[in-house]
């Protein structure tokens, strides 16, 4: 029996529930998060940063829930510099058998311009704000926020006065994903090695991908010393995203060789919740994702396909069923029962509960009335369509027919159940999508922007579901919505008011308290 020393030991910290959640249309309910953050304490994710309690009332429920839920993780939360946040993060997390307090400052110059404060005067700010802090909680973490283009002298001045505040982590971002794998080992070797108190604490890395090397970054810090990884389910943040968790992880398992770092991971795990946290947050993984992807298994070459039928290993560096993938896709058709369906969902990492069943099952037989063959993904799928129906929906898509010819215009006629309410009427546009839309929008007027619309097929033929995401914009609100269906307009038109659904949640959240209103996504780390 082998032992992982603390030196081995790599801490996940996972922040898909914040800084995840900043995609712009990203946002999840307050019981999507529950599900994730129980899906995250199961997969044996050491801390699980749950929200940023001052941000809004409903942010500091879910973090407070979050924590009176967990079993194995520690909950934190996010506060900024002041102590009217660090109280309301510590309200928010004292409930958890684990609770720790994140506070962060702005340290580079670009930063403390914005913040008008001295280099003195910040340096005061951070020894009285990780204090107060660490007066609250002996666990306390604290983040020099766009460290990496922070002064080198400056930066090690700051983070031994957190260390000796009472912090215990000490978290190092790239918060704009600006540096390189090589910077980014030189500058926690430098902290380690300059700061006195720095060997008594851990060190952390935080990396956006905005250059594509976040995972590289991460890996090159955990080499030079530091001993936690704060990363997303599939790599899910603002811009082009934070550290994908699956991608760190798998590295380190599949390079222990040249990497010999261990987590607590349970990686059979990985697939199931990174199918669950692009099902809430409307994000489809694209098909070449790293560890995750739709082809990230699979082999088309001929040369390839040869390889693999001799011998796995040829092309192969894991096994699918090291992430929790089935080894093989046997499909279900319209003779299949419930028991055949439980089976095939359980096997997929999806347990049903009897009513979930249910309601699963009706949604199934339509669909394979519909085709021949349903797949792994065409469930995928449906469970999000199912899952979206559960939630508390004021527009529903009753009925929809198109007329299309070679000429322009075509038209829609569509029917919405509104506040129970069924309204109907007949639209023309350049195309049915767009006579569909526009038919929406005269039924239930906004001012809302659309600002993507994409069409993936779930699986292959012509009977294949179309997967269809929509993005909206209004008054700085952004919101996605998804849906799937063998007919590509009904899912057009179900993914549109998906999205208007959660726009018409975002409106109806309640307002932070007013002097809170100034949190805003660039404000964090």
């Amino acid at each position: 029996m082998t032992t992982t020393s603390k030196q081995d030991r790599v801490l996940i910290f996972d922040t898909t529930l914040r800084d995840g959640e900043q995609s712009p249309g990203a946002t999840m309910s307050h019981n999507e998060k529950l599900e994730i953050a129980a899906m995250l304490d199961e997969m044996g994710v050491d801390i699980i940063e749950a929200g940023f309690p001052i941000a809004s009332e409903g942010d500091f429920e879910a973090v407070s829930d979050i924590a009176k839920a967990s079993k194995n993780s520690v909950i934190c939360g996010l506060a900024r510099a002041n102590f009217k946040d660090i109280d309301r993060c510590w309200e928010a997390v004292k409930h958890a058998a684990q609770p720790r307090i994140h506070t962060f400052i702005g340290t580079s110059p670009l930063h403390r311009d914005i913040t008008a404060l001295s280099m003195d005067a910040m340096a005061d700010q951070i020894h009285e704000t990780v204090s107060h802090a660490r007066n609250l909680t002996d666990n306390v973490q604290w983040s020099p926020m766009d460290a990496i283009r922070t002064e080198h002298d400056y930066l090690c001045r700051v983070v031994e006065i957190a260390i000796k505040a009472g912090a215990t982590t000490i978290n190092i971002p790239d918060t704009v994903g600006y540096t390189i794998p090589r910077e980014s080992a030189d500058i926690i070797r430098m902290l380690l090695e300059r700061v006195p108190g720095a060997d008594e604490v851990v060190f952390a890395t935080h990396c956006h991908n905005d250059l594509g090397m976040a995972t590289a970054n991460a890996l090159a810090a955990v080499e030079a010393g530091a001993r936690q990884i704060e990363c997303t389910i599939n790599g899910l943040g603002e811009r082009a995203g934070n550290t994908a968790l699956e991608e760190v992880v798998m590295a380190l398992k599949v390079r222990h060789d040249v990497m010999p770092y261990d987590t607590g991971i349970d990686t059979t795990k990985i697939m199931g919740i990174s199918r669950r946290v692009s099902q809430v947050s409307g994000f489809p993984v694209q098909f070449n994702k790293a560890i995750v992807g739709k082809n990230a298994f699979a082999h088309e070459s001929g040369i390839h396909q040869d390889g693999m039928l001799k011998n796995k290993e040829t092309f192969e560096i894991m096994r699918p069923q090291d992430i929790g993938l089935a080894g093989t896709s046997l499909p279900l058709g319209k003779h299949s029962g419930r028991a055949a369906l439980r089976a095939k969902l359980e096997d997929m990492g999806y347990p049903m509960a009897d009513n979930q069943l249910k309601d699963v099952f009706v949604r199934f037989k339509d669909l394979a009335d519909r085709k021949k063959e349903v797949f792994d993904d065409d469930l995928i799928a449906l469970l999000r369509d199912a899952g979206a129906a559960d939630q508390n929906e004021r527009i529903k898509v009753k009925f929809l027919r198109v007329i299309c010819g070679t000429e322009a215009p075509q038209s829609a006629d569509l029917t919405l159940e509104v506040d129970g309410v069924d309204k109907q009427i007949t639209c023309q546009g350049d195309g049915p999508v767009d006579a569909t839309f526009k038919a929406i929008k005269e039924i239930f007027p906004t001012t809302a922007r659309l600002q993507l619309y994409q069409v993936h097929a779930v699986t292959e033929g012509t009977d294949a579901q179309a997967t269809v995401s929509v993005r909206l914009e209004e008054d700085g609100k952004i919101v996605t919505g998804q849906s799937s269906d063998t007919d590509t307009v009904v899912a057009s038109a179900k993914a549109y008011v998906n999205a208007m659904n959660r726009l018409l949640v975002r409106r109806e959240k309640s307002a932070p308290d007013s002097d809170v209103k100034t949190v805003k996504y660039t404000d964090t780390v």
